[in-house]
């Protein structure tokens, strides 16, 4: 199963500019998945859909994803409002006044969560948000399951975006999750970067943004003297591929725009291609290698 992730789109940062940076890098992203080579079986959207939570944004937004021929789930992040959200997004599932739910797939699970506070840049999760997540995680303990949020619980380094460890939603969110060994992975957005890491013994990912990026920077930062330091940067438009395979995810970091191919897949490639499967052993259930396996055998005796 494929799955791709994108975030922290921001449309109308811009306001009242269709045609806005945030809707062309947008737009490349969905360029790239429906017209690639890496068509997703799903899309996560997780977060900071619009900058400023107004409706205008949120149509546009629906109007970008219209034509994605795969199914897309939606996640809040801190600069969305749920109620405009959800005028345009009704569909969404909704729990207790939160954008949280669940998504059962042929032997994978998604729980999507709301970490938004409105008015507050960083994370939240209050306790009926984690007395919900406890519940679906007891529901199936035995179905591998990823969790789709838009805030890391985790430092991860840039003073000005993290998360710190000993605020309040990270110890209710780290409690809900005590003992649902089930879930295997976390996705997240906010950061503007890509970012692996490792949170309770599990795999954190950060996708990187559709809009621009945050700069790269570790240094801590003075809230009392400017330093002049880069903090947005215009990197290529980011988005993530995450591979189930029924055990584990791998994840692919990818960009959006134009690229200069450098070798092809053509007569001065293919023997390169057949050496690397040769040395493969045809292995037991993978008919794949075991007919590739074959060919070359009889290539050689023929």
């Amino acid at each position: 199963m494929l799955i791709a992730q994108i975030t922290d789109i921001h449309l109308g940062f811009d306001p009242g500019n269709p045609g806005e940076l945030n809707r062309q890098r947008l737009d490349m992203v969905l360029d790239r998945l429906t017209a690639g080579p890496n068509r997703p079986d799903l899309l996560l959207v997780t977060g900071d859909l619009t900058d400023r939570g107004d409706r205008e944004s949120y149509a546009r937004l629906a109007e970008a994803l219209a034509p994605c021929r795969f199914p897309v789930h939606l996640c809040v992040g801190n600069h969305d409002l749920r109620d405009p959200f959800r005028a345009q997004f009704p569909n969404v599932p909704d729990a207790f006044g939160f954008i949280q739910y669940a998504i059962d797939l042929d032997g994978l699970r998604i729980l999507v969560l709301d970490t938004l506070e409105e008015g507050r840049h960083g994370g939240a999760f209050c306790a009926i948000r984690a007395a919900w997540l406890r519940a679906r995680l007891a529901e199936k303990p035995d179905v591998p399951t990823i969790i789709a949020m838009h805030h890391p619980p985790v430092e991860l380094g840039i003073d000005w975006m993290d998360t710190a460890s000993e605020e309040p939603w990270v110890a209710r969110f780290t409690e809900a999750m005590c003992g649902a060994d089930q879930v295997k992975a976390i996705v997240c957005g906010h950061v503007h970067r890509p970012v692996m890491t490792l949170w309770q013994g599990r795999q954190v990912t950060v996708c990187a943004s559709s809009s621009p990026e945050v700069a790269l920077d570790f240094r801590p930062i003075d809230p009392d003297a400017t330093d002049d330091r880069a903090m947005i940067v215009a990197e290529a438009p980011g988005l993530a591929f995450h591979r189930w395979d029924g055990e584990r995810l791998v994840t692919h970091f990818d960009v959006a725009g134009k690229r200069q191919t450098l070798a092809q897949y053509d007569a001065n490639m293919q023997a390169l291609v057949r050496h690397l499967l040769e040395e493969r052993p045809a292995e037991a259930g993978n008919p794949a290698a075991a007919l590739h396996w074959q060919y070359t055998t009889q290539s050689r005796t023929a």
